[in-house]
């Protein structure tokens, strides 16, 4: 599954990836190994056929702008991801916070398109932070 994401750049302005951008970040969140070019071409979703010089170039640019380390380890790299989806999915919220001129209203509606157990589970992350621990 293709997830919108993010780049969260300097000042906390935060712009959407591409389609194949975001293709290639699902497969290195999907794994706790660092691939190369090769590896990530291989694990892209079927059906997709991008050429292995634009899957380079792409992950060349994810490292450029910081969701991506690497290491070169013969005559190639090995990439790994930088940040985590929750990472991306927390830099989202925090945009689109910033985005409203009312931040209370817009957590607000937030919360109310929650359902039962999201709101439990804000809960704990909430008394988690509160007690300064990590979230459940």
């Amino acid at each position: 599954m293709v997830v919108e994401t993010v780049e969260v750049v300097e000042g906390g302005v935060v712009h959407g990836f591409g389609e194949l951008e975001a293709a290639i970040m699902d497969v290195m969140w999907a794994t706790d190994e660092p691939l190369t070019v090769r590896e990530v071409l291989n694990r892209l979703r079927p059906g997709r056929e991008p050429a292995f010089t634009t899957v380079q170039t792409v992950m060349d640019i994810l490292y450029r702008k910081g969701w991506m380390d690497r290491e070169l380890r013969g005559r190639g790299y090995r990439y790994w991801a930088k940040a985590g989806r929750e990472d991306y999915v927390a830099g989202l919220m925090a945009s689109a916070l910033r985005a409203s001129p009312d931040r209370a209203a817009a957590l607000a509606r937030f919360v109310e398109r929650m359902d039962q157990a999201e709101i439990d589970e804000l809960r704990g992350a909430l008394e988690a932070a509160r007690a300064g621990e990590p979230p459940p």
